[in-house]
Formats: structure tokens, sequence, C-alpha cells
């Protein structure tokens, strides 16, 4: 009867540590907060970007992507993401969509511009430059005509 009373309270003690655990995970994983200011971009294409990838300018994380939707009438996709609002990001900035390696992983990249005005809260930033497609350009080269000849022949 003491074995199973034992059992009974390591069993506990491992759902609690588990419990505890989890709530860890959630709150440090791509849980998106929205605070700070509200951006919109419009793109061609997003390729491999997915909500909660990070938005940085010069390589700083200062946000967050915490939406992806499609425009109707223009098939845009329109990315809403957050930015740390003590940024006054200039209204003539930039921003694009930067692989972080090779093996994948996107995220937003803001580059600024040298307006005087600022981008405010829920503004949609007019200069946009869509993701690099890595297969597209590799295809491209591989079945390109332009192959050089062999200058020994």
């Amino acid at each position: 009867m003491k074995s199973n009373v034992i059992e009974a309270i390591m069993g506990a003690i491992v759902l609690a540590v588990a419990s505890v655990f989890l709530v860890v995970a959630y709150k440090a994983s791509s849980a998106v907060s929205e605070k700070g200011a509200v951006l919109h971009a419009k793109f061609d294409r997003i390729d491999g970007l997915v909500v909660g990838n990070d938005v940085k300018v010069s390589g700083v994380k200062v946000g967050k992507v915490f939406d992806i939707a499609i425009e109707p009438s223009t098939f845009l996709a329109i990315v809403s993401f957050t930015i740390d609002s003590k940024l006054n990001i200039p209204e003539d900035s930039s921003v694009e969509i930067v692989s972080e390696s090779f093996m994948g992983g996107k995220y937003v990249a803001v580059v600024p511009g040298g307006a005087k005005d600022v981008l405010k809260n829920g503004d949609t930033v007019a200069y946009t430059q869509s993701a690099l497609s890595f297969e597209a350009l590799i295809g491209k080269y591989l079945f390109s005509g332009n192959k050089e000849e062999n200058p020994t022949k």
C-alpha cells in the first residue's frame, strides 16, 4: 500500500513539472504579442514567411509578424507586423523578406529611409521587396540556354 502512495506522489510531481515546462515553453515560443506599432506591407510573394517570424532593423529584432492575409482584388499578400513603438521609422522606408540562411527561415527586414515624416500605427509601407526564391534562381541557371561553350574544342 505504501508503494502505491509513493508512486502516486511521484506521478503528481512529474505532471506538475511537465505542466510548468509546457507553460514556460508556450510563453517562450512564437506566441506573438501585439505590443508596439502595427504596420502592414503588401508583397507579390512571401515564400516561407509565417506568423511569428521576426521583424528586424539592421539585424536587431524589433517586432514580430502577427498576421498574413491575401488581398482578394490584387492577389497580393498582406503582412501585418508589430514594431517597437520607440522607433520612428521614416515614411520612405522599405520592407523586404529575407532568408536567415540557405537552410530556410525568413524574417521581415525594415530598411529605414531618410524622410522626415514617420510611419504611424496602422500605416502601410509603400516600398516592398518580395521573397527571393533560390529554387527559381537555380532553375534559371541550370536550364538557361546561355551556357558557355568548352573553349578547348
